[in-house]
């Protein structure tokens, strides 16, 4: 292979195709807070949203939209309820006379649905390029694999799964089929609890970061008790001792907006914002949960911030488009709100589904075609609802 090295810079131009995706006039060495040089471009057609409005209202009460936290302002707009993942299937689930539920999120979040709604309702994701990073780590090939080398290790019976709700349906069905549970972000330590009561292990799947977060922060396991196995090592790259001793089996994933945050990232805000309050998602690394002030799912940041005294100061380590929502939402109360990093952080796939394909998505429906549908096979299904009927019947 051939290396070409220089001392100097190399004077890179941005094209067009990099200036839209990045914002127009941005200097990338600004100090940003929640302005960055990622910023979204506007909706191009001044016209969509009129159009998605007429849309809308001519499907009337046949359709129901969701809108994930980390959506586009854009999208948010014309969402008839807001939360994560699991709260907005189960908004869905709670709306059996809607004819079409569509999900402005990502596949695996319109599988769920589609898992918790009723057959007679077309669940619908307006962009089928919109997925997960995190949830793709872990494919069923892959995990059965896995569950051959526990079994070979001799451990499978002593095994329980634990899957993140951010997962394929085919990963949910396979945590309901080997007796295990789904979990969120916000009850991860009660599943957690109830799998120890099952088993003396714990396969989790997909994020090892809220894995090891979860187990050491939250339960006092130790980083020792803690292995992860890599789908794309022999063997998961552990011995059959490895394994054995292992209380966690974390799978390799993680999501790759929360994975970019950093100890230096905490260290840096700190020293710019005197006073200022580190408050992070439980997908972030051990290190960066470990040095931050407060560590919670998505509503849990909502929440703490509306609690928030007047004036206060926050760093918030999530997805981009909620933290500059949320600093403009609490801007009159004078609580500063910034960005954890100051790298751009939105979530890519997630910003797949933008105004145009919503729209396109509401006219097709109002014309009477339905487009993009999310259908899960019943045999995954059954195995993927008993997972989720698991996590519901938590205590």
């Amino acid at each position: 292979m051939r290396v070409v090295t220089t001392a100097q810079p190399l004077d890179v131009q941005p094209t067009p195709l990099a200036l839209l995706l990045l914002g127009r006039e941005a200097d990338p060495k600004s100090e940003r807070g929640v302005e960055c040089p990622g910023d979204l471009p506007a909706p191009s057609d001044p016209d969509l949203v009129e159009r998605a409005r007429a849309a809308k209202a001519k499907l009337g009460d046949k359709v129901f939209v969701l809108g994930h936290h980390y959506q586009r302002d854009e999208v948010i707009e014309f969402a008839d309820v807001t939360g994560d993942s699991f709260k907005l299937a189960r908004d869905a689930a709670a709306r059996p006379d809607a004819e079409y539920i569509v999900f402005c999120g990502v596949h695996f979040m319109a599988e769920s649905a589609d898992i918790l709604t009723g057959d007679d309702q077309q669940v619908i994701l307006p962009d089928l390029a919109a997925g997960c990073s995190m949830a793709d780590m872990a494919t069923a090939e892959q995990v059965a694999e896995c569950w051959d080398v526990l079994t070979e290790a001799g451990i499978a019976e002593q095994v329980v799964p634990v899957s993140y709700m951010n997962s394929s349906a085919d990963i949910k069905a396979f945590t309901g089929k080997h007796g295990g549970t789904i979990c969120t972000s916000s009850n991860a330590k009660r599943a957690l609890d109830w799998a120890f009561e099952q088993a003396e292990k714990v396969l989790f799947l997909p994020d090892q970061h809220l894995g090891r977060n979860t187990a050491v922060r939250d339960m006092g396991l130790s980083l020792d008790d803690c292995v992860v196995y890599n789908p794309h090592k022999p063997n998961g790259g552990l011995t059959a001792e490895e394994l054995r001793a292992a209380k966690m089996i974390l799978w390799r994933g993680h999501c790759s907006v929360h994975g970019r945050f950093s100890l230096e990232s905490v260290n840096d805000v700190r020293a710019r914002i005197p006073d200022v309050n580190v408050l992070v998602h439980p997908e972030c690394k051990h290190e960066v949960v470990a040095a931050a002030d407060y560590v919670g799912s998505t509503e849990y940041i909502i929440k703490a911030l509306e609690a928030a005294p007047r004036g206060s100061k926050w760093a918030i380590g999530t997805e981009l488009n909620l933290v500059r929502r949320l600093a403009n939402r609490f801007a009159a109360e004078d609580k500063e709100i910034v960005f954890l990093d100051k790298t751009v952080c939105f979530c890519s796939t997630m910003n797949r589904i933008d105004l145009p394909h919503l729209v396109w998505t509401l006219e097709s429906l109002a014309a009477g075609k339905v487009v993009n549908r999310i259908e899960v096979d019943k045999e995954t299904e059954s195995f993927a609802k008993l997972a989720l009927e698991r996590m519901l019947a938590l205590p």
